[in-house]
């Protein structure tokens, strides 16, 4: 993986955290923690949109004619059978 030089800007309250996070041994330096930061926002919106799908997924199937008792039945046979929750066997 080709690496990029990149310039940033931060306020001195930022920077005495950056070194902070750096001391305490997490990461190496600047560069390993600025990495961490990006990875971490690429899975959260990653997790967002896969939210999203979920929701409009349940949206577009419409209104569910089973009572609570049915749907906890189901619940229940479904752990009785293969232990988790899990649509797929």
């Amino acid at each position: 993986m080709s690496m990029m030089r990149k310039t940033i800007t931060i306020p001195d309250v930022m920077e005495e955290w950056v070194k902070a996070q750096i001391a305490s041994g997490r990461y190496g330096n600047d560069s390993e923690y600025f990495r961490d930061l990006i990875r971490r926002d690429q899975d959260r919106r990653q997790a967002e949109q896969d939210l999203f799908a979920l929701i409009q997924e349940g949206l577009d199937s419409g209104v569910s004619t089973s009572t609570v008792k049915d749907i906890m039945k189901r619940v229940e046979d479904r752990l009785k059978h293969n232990g988790n929750l899990s649509t797929h066997e």
